[in-house]
């Protein structure tokens, strides 16, 4: 029961065109539609319903079609301000960028687009309708190139302070790696990535070590040798599982009420990474902590509040449900 009603909350922030909102609530702006969080709202998605995976990828191509205008000019010459970069969120009806300021550059966004069209080709899903197709995936590597990518401080997948990030320079990597099967990728896009990615991990940034976000080196990318993987999940399950989540970082300020906010997401995530690895205890202990952060109407909130019960007001929250199905299924 628990799972057909994540399912069935998953779908109901779809929109017509395939597009995920974040979560429902205007009140936050997540009733918009980020890059990144389709992205993960699809690999639970596709567990269920091949067919809305394949519409909510054509309407992200159509996004990057809207906007080839702006491609072509990142590519022409390193973008220098934020709001020259590709824009990580968009109204999920007309497909127009929100230009108030905002993080804009979150390079992983455009990684983990690369990763999940090479992922679905691979799987055999009749992902490119035509030519413009192709050459959006082959400008978006010269975008990667003209950024620098591997060098390039970015807004992170927190969308907060500009630092090389790790997830964000693996993410890349990984989605370079996963589409030169299927176009062509210069080698040095990928060697200045993975030396960047060993010299940055096991730490997130300069200024961060254990980060949430490091998951995402391990599932969905699998970027990462198995020592680098078993570092990364010590310092994160030492560091920041809490009671009702984990938190994305030590001293996060985001929705801080005398402590870091509990994300429910982190969960399901190392339930995901212990059902692929094979530890049945962990992977038994974290989905029951999982359905413990259920609230009473069968949803998935962003986050808890530092040791407490209640939680903000962005439930469900896509991604976590999408994880939880990836978890559970």
């Amino acid at each position: 029961m628990v799972l057909q009603s994540s399912v069935s909350l998953l779908k109901n922030l779809q929109t017509k065109n395939g597009l995920f909102l974040a979560a429902p609530s205007a009140n936050t702006g997540y009733d918009k539609a980020w890059l990144r969080d389709n992205i993960y709202a699809s690999l639970g998605l596709e567990l269920v319903d091949r067919a809305g995976v394949l519409r909510m990828m054509h309407t992200l191509f159509d996004i990057f079609k809207k906007h080839e205008y702006k491609i072509d000019w990142a590519i022409k010459e390193k973008p220098k301000e934020a709001y020259q970069y590709i824009h990580a969120r968009y109204h999920p009806e007309t497909l127009e960028e929100f230009w108030e300021p905002w993080g804009n550059k979150q390079n992983d966004a455009i990684g983990a687009f690369l990763f999940r069209v090479g992922d679905l080709l691979q799987k055999g899903y009749p992902l490119l309708r035509n030519e413009a197709d192709e050459r959006i995936l082959r400008k978006l590597v010269l975008y990667l190139a003209s950024v620098e990518y591997w060098q390039d401080p970015d807004n992170g997948v927190w969308e907060e302070y500009e630092e090389v990030h790790a997830s964000s320079v693996g993410a890349c990597l990984a989605g370079l790696q996963m589409i030169s099967q299927f176009i062509p990728v210069p080698y040095f896009l990928i060697a200045n990535g993975s030396a960047a990615l060993q010299q940055l991990l096991p730490n997130e940034s300069y200024s961060k070590d254990a980060d949430l976000a490091l998951l995402s080196l391990v599932y969905p990318y699998n970027i990462v040798s198995e020592e680098m993987r078993q570092r990364i999940l010590d310092n994160i399950e030492t560091k920041l599982v809490r009671n009702k989540g984990v938190i994305r970082y030590v001293g996060d300020q985001y929705y801080n009420k005398n402590g870091e906010a509990e994300w429910t997401m982190g969960f399901p995530w190392l339930a995901i990474i212990y059902k692929q690895l094979g530890n049945k205890k962990k992977f038994e202990h974290y989905m029951k902590k999982t359905l413990e952060c259920f609230n009473e109407k069968g949803e998935l909130p962003e986050l808890y509040y530092a040791n407490a019960e209640n939680h903000n007001e962005n439930s469900p929250l896509g991604w976590a449900q999408s994880l939880y199905h990836v978890s559970a299924l």
